[in-house]
């Protein structure tokens, strides 16, 4: 081969090499330019426009809702506005034109948004705020607000219950505040449970653990809690009925026969509630004793009247204890309709029961476990008081709600017209029996009345239910009275006792025909009350006591006891 031949051959070579070396860059170039390309944002502009709406065709969106700009990559362009209107047509419900509806006073919410005291946190705003509500919230308002409820959620803000030193004057106990930043509100010896409580609160803007760990360290205190906050139970239905809802209520218990052998006479109840309308018709005569332990000024309100009313209306409607004695205390209090009460209020309220001859203490409150009021339920039921509560309208992903979940204390759910339970009720091993509570017709103050629901008015009807034992045999011991509800109430749900329903739905005839009639005089009449005219001649009509009275101590079940259950005749 020539000289010349192998010149052109490595020429051929070097082009060949250089080719390929410019086409593996060229390659890895676009590869480069590929990535950054997915990497970077790209810039958008879009230009202005406006929607437009066919004038044919009937727009969702009225043309003229002012817009507002929203700008998107330096291009701004207007959207229009949706209003927050609201969007379902509720259903035409008829109302009875008598009733004032209650508002609800303690609202349900689900699972995620209950906390270890049954309050709701974080709700969304279109979650609701329980039944019949807009559900619509205030950022920053606690219960079902977006954000978690405070720490004084279910408390009052920078209030203390202290048990201090009785020794101590009034003087020294406003010394020993003053030293800690406080200011001493009320203080006053509770002879129930034997201590000496105050009710302090901050007055100098320190945080509140802060002032905590100082108060619990000064030797004249002896016990420290927060001033825990208690609210009424009860809750408008989303639905009414036709009639008179308090004839369904009667029914179920069975009232009207077990009437035919109890009133409630010489049976002393007090009410822990708000005002109740001592003037109303129905509650005429009935009110022996009245205390305002909040000390205001407030006037009567709807849920202490419709309590009181469940227990001794005799007028319009008929309670379950229509002869009975109310002790009205008002414990509850507050502006807008609702009503909410304390850890101090609450302990003054049940001295005042067990101090002046209380024989039952109906609680149609809720709230979180508190030692003192846990204490004073305590020293009540040794004193041989009947407690009940209401079992609260937190619905069913609630812990326990107190002071229904004290195991000195009846509980008692709600049930409807047709024996189911109220959504709203609480559940729980603690709850003893239920009661009618939905759609309920009860007096309202100024001679109104409502229609109203709630574990609030099963508790009513169960402490009239109460009465109406102790009127039989005054004698009866607390637990052996909720042995009598318990074993004679109608079972409901599964078979057996339940977390919905306790032992069953109480039934007022069968349980007033279980206890034996008591031979001994009756507890005197408290001074100032006056016994309707009626009293007498029903409780003397031949016939009404010749009922043969199973044993308090007998091991039959629920079923063989009420195979006995018939009508007296009157």
């Amino acid at each position: 081969m020539t000289g010349k031949s192998k010149s052109r051959l490595r020429a051929k070579a070097h082009a060949s090499s250089v080719a390929a070396v410019l086409l593996i860059a060229v390659c890895f170039g676009a590869q480069q330019v590929q990535a950054q390309a997915v990497m970077r944002t790209p810039t958008i502009s879009v230009p202005s426009r406006t929607p437009t709406i066919t004038p044919s065709i009937t727009p969702r969106v009225s043309p003229n809702v002012a817009a507002r700009p929203v700008g998107v990559a330096g291009g701004p362009r207007t959207m229009a506005t949706i209003p927050n209107t609201t969007s379902r047509i509720r259903p035409t419900v008829p109302v009875l034109p008598y009733a004032r509806y209650s508002p609800n006073l303690y609202p349900a919410c689900t699972a995620p948004n209950r906390g270890a005291d049954g309050e709701c946190a974080g709700q969304p705003s279109a979650g609701g705020e329980g039944i019949g509500k807009s559900g619509k919230k205030t950022a920053g308002k606690g219960r079902g607000s977006r954000t978690p409820a405070a720490v004084t959620s279910t408390s009052f803000a920078g209030e203390f219950v202290a048990e201090i030193d009785a020794a101590l004057s009034s003087a020294e106990a406003d010394q020993l505040a003053r030293r800690h930043g406080l200011r001493r509100i009320s203080s006053e010896n509770f002879p129930l449970i034997g201590a000496t409580f105050g009710l302090f609160r901050i007055s100098d803007g320190r945080p509140y653990e802060t002032v905590r760990r100082e108060f619990a360290a000064d030797g004249s205190v002896r016990s420290l809690q927060p001033n825990f906050r208690y609210v009424l139970q009860d809750q408008r239905s989303s639905r009414t009925t036709e009639g008179d809802p308090a004839q369904y209520a009667l029914t179920k218990l069975r009232l009207p026969q077990a009437h035919t052998l109890a009133h409630g006479a010489n049976v002393t109840i007090a009410v822990i509630d708000s005002g109740i309308d001592a003037r109303h018709p129905e509650l005429a005569n009935s009110i022996a004793d009245s205390f305002d332990a909040l000390g205001s000024s407030e006037g009567p309100h709807v849920h202490g009247t419709g309590i009181a009313g469940a227990i001794v209306a005799h007028a319009r409607l008929m309670g379950s204890a229509p002869e009975a004695r109310i002790i009205a205390i008002r414990a509850f209090g507050g502006a807008n309709g609702g009503a909410e009460s304390s850890s101090y209020i609450i302990l003054r309220s049940l001295n005042y029961a067990a101090e002046h001859g209380a024989q039952i203490i109906n609680m149609s409150f809720a709230g979180p476990k508190d030692a003192v009021i846990e204490r004073a339920i305590a020293a009540t039921a040794a004193r041989g008081l009947v407690l009940i509560a209401a079992a609260g309208n937190a619905g069913p992903k609630s812990p326990p709600l107190y002071p229904a979940a004290n195991p000195n204390v009846i509980a008692v759910s709600a049930t409807d017209q047709q024996d189911r339970l109220f959504t709203a009720s609480n559940r729980g091993n603690y709850i003893a029996v239920a009661a009618p509570g939905v759609d309920i017709f009860l007096p309202a103050p100024d001679g109104k009345y409502q229609m109203t629901s709630g574990t609030s008015f099963s508790a009513a009807y169960v402490s009239g239910v109460a009465a109406l034992l102790l009127e039989r045999n005054h004698a009866l011991k607390p637990e052996a009275l909720r042995t009598t509800l318990t074993k004679t109430a109608r079972d409901l749900g599964s078979p057996g006792r339940d977390e919905l329903f306790g032992d069953g739905q109480t039934d007022a005839f069968a349980a007033v025909m279980a206890v034996p009639a008591d031979s001994a005089s009756p507890v005197a009449a408290a001074p100032g009350t006056t016994k309707r005219e009626d009293a007498a001649k029903r409780r003397d009509e031949p016939g009404s006591r010749a009922i043969e009275q199973p044993s308090l101590s007998s091991t039959d079940d629920k079923s063989t006891i009420s195979q006995a259950d018939r009508p007296a005749t009157r």
